[in-house]
């Protein structure tokens, strides 16, 4: 099979979710088939080579374009694409693409993320019309949610005019394209509501458990929360805001070691504050997670708003550590409340569930158990990845 795989970011050091999900899903598909990469690089950021990802036969970076530049903006008010997919068209993405399709002919075009939808015709111009998006999030769901939580007029009423853009241009791709892939059951759900003949397949979220195997079962010594992901997205901004001003100063008072880690790239000036907070740590882009999990009473997903599924929950599961969450935050996870997960969405909710954590060892263990044996039987790349390779045989099949 040859794969043409098309990504919006470099999923190289894979340090945040989204990227964690290219790399996996690119490793997978690269180890089966022939695999042509190509992304967009970050400015400034390290780079990629064909050795950083040998699975993949050729590599090609584009500059990332400018975001939000005023001409994107009009176009994004006043044009065909929303704002989000006018940021990441770039004319030398179209001049690299329409050089690879002149080159190669691929059975099958894998798109990270639909905002790269306005790169569809050129597929389409050159014959490769199996386009399978891949699905993070419903993102209007997710622009509709930002929309609720924002304290800005200006940007709930961009939001609700994005949201409902995305929402057009999401039916557009759903009736076009050949597939799509998302992270859970309601996701899919949701798509088959919008477009009932869409071919839709859930391949979830995962976790390198061999990689984040626990060195200790025990809670004794522990005295940190961590709350890790990207800190410049702004459901984890909001989420970090509001756990260190709403939740943190009763944990704080009930648990006076307790120390609050804030773990992610690139933190937005409102997570940069919360450092002046007591017994709160930002601690930006880290090399590897695991010494702060190693230390971790509980990985808390205090998430408000977003969509998909949290990778973060599965690397804390697989790391031995209970997990205290939102009801959104494990939102599309098959967890058990109690047995996997403790469900959060009161502030007392919070206070009772660390506290309990603290004070009760073999009810940390048992949490811990639970989280660590689902991540390993479930949410494994190793299970997951040929899932997905499997599917897109299937579909190329029928389709024959």
């Amino acid at each position: 099979m040859r794969i043409l795989f098309l990504s919006p970011r470099q999923c190289w050091p894979p340090v945040s979710g989204a990227k964690l999900r290219d790399y996996h899903f690119a490793r997978a598909l690269g180890r089966r088939a022939t695999l042509t990469y190509v992304f967009f690089s970050e400015p400034g950021g390290p780079a990629v080579t064909a050795a950083d990802l040998p699975f993949c036969r050729t590599v090609i970076a584009v500059p990332a374009p400018r975001m939000y530049s005023p001409a994107q903006i009009v176009r994004g008010l006043a044009g065909r694409w929303p704002l989000p997919a006018v940021n990441y068209t770039s004319q030398s993405m179209k001049t690299a693409l329409a050089g690879v399709l002149q080159k190669e002919q691929f059975d099958l075009v894998h798109v990270d993320y639909i905002n790269m939808a306005p790169y569809a015709n050129i597929f389409e111009r050159c014959g490769a019309t199996r386009l399978v998006y891949n699905w993070h999030n419903i993102e209007s769901e997710v622009m509709r949610g930002y929309s609720r939580t924002s304290d800005s007029s200006m940007r709930k009423l961009y939001a609700r005019w994005t949201a409902r853009r995305l929402a057009t241009l999401e039916k557009r791709i759903l009736r076009r394209a050949f597939g799509h892939v998302v992270c859970s059951e309601r996701e899919r759900q949701a798509l088959c509501h919008t477009v009932p003949e869409a071919r839709v397949v859930v391949v979830e979220n995962g976790v390198d458990t061999a990689f984040f195997e626990p060195v200790s079962n025990s809670p004794a010594g522990r005295d940190r929360l961590v709350f890790v992901g990207s800190m410049a997205y702004h459901a984890n901004i909001d989420a970090a805001v509001w756990f260190v001003r709403s939740v943190w100063p009763a944990v704080r008072e009930r648990l006076p070691h307790a120390r609050l880690t804030l773990v992610g790239w690139n933190p937005a000036p409102a997570v940069l504050a919360l450092r002046n907070e007591k017994n709160v740590e930002v601690t930006g882009t880290v090399d590897d997670v695991r010494p702060y999990y190693r230390e971790a009473l509980a990985a808390i997903v205090p998430l408000r708003t977003g969509g998909g599924t949290r990778l973060k929950i599965l690397e804390a599961m697989a790391a031995g550590v209970p997990v205290v969450s939102t009801t959104l935050g494990a939102e599309g996870l098959a967890v058990s409340p109690g047995r996997q997960v403790l469900i959060a969405d009161r502030d007392q909710d919070w206070l009772e569930h660390l506290t309990s954590l603290a004070a009760k060892p073999e009810f940390w263990r048992s949490l811990a158990a639970g989280g660590l044996e689902l991540a390993r039987t479930r949410y494994d790349w190793e299970i997951l990845g040929p899932s997905l390779y499997k599917t897109y045989s299937q579909w190329l099949d029928q389709a024959a």
